[in-house]
């Protein structure tokens, strides 16, 4: 399933299972980014090894994405998938090519995938 090339504006949804069996946690979309929305205190105790943090409420404010990041393909993690898919709108409304992960965080560590603390030592999802 091409979750990605939808068009302008169009934004799509998969469940923390899809991420499943991708060493990253990104579906294998080519050149995909992981986009963790959820606050620094959230991120600071767990997110997945890779990703990139904007918070939400950055993005909310007119934040841009960081430069290596604009233009590629976004997979958009928050703690349960309700910021994520605020998150995937706001960025859909200004161009970018953005999929919200279901369950966010939550099922991505409940599922096993791998979570690092800001060190890069085993985390926890808060």
């Amino acid at each position: 399933m091409n979750l990605f090339g939808r068009g302008p504006g169009r934004v799509g949804a998969l469940r923390a299972a899809e991420c499943t069996g991708h060493a990253d946690g990104v579906p294998a979309e080519q050149d995909a980014v992981l986009l963790d929305v959820r606050e620094p205190y959230e991120w600071q105790t767990g997110h997945a090894p890779g990703a990139v943090h904007v918070p939400l409420s950055a993005l909310a404010a007119g934040a841009p994405l960081p430069e290596r990041v604009a233009g590629r393909p976004l997979v958009v993690v928050c703690h349960s998938g309700n910021r994520s898919r605020q998150a995937a709108e706001l960025l859909g409304a200004r161009g970018a090519d953005a999929v919200d992960v279901i369950g966010g965080m939550r099922d991505w560590a409940r599922l096993g995938l791998p979570v690092v603390d800001r060190r890069g030592e085993s985390g926890t999802v808060t």
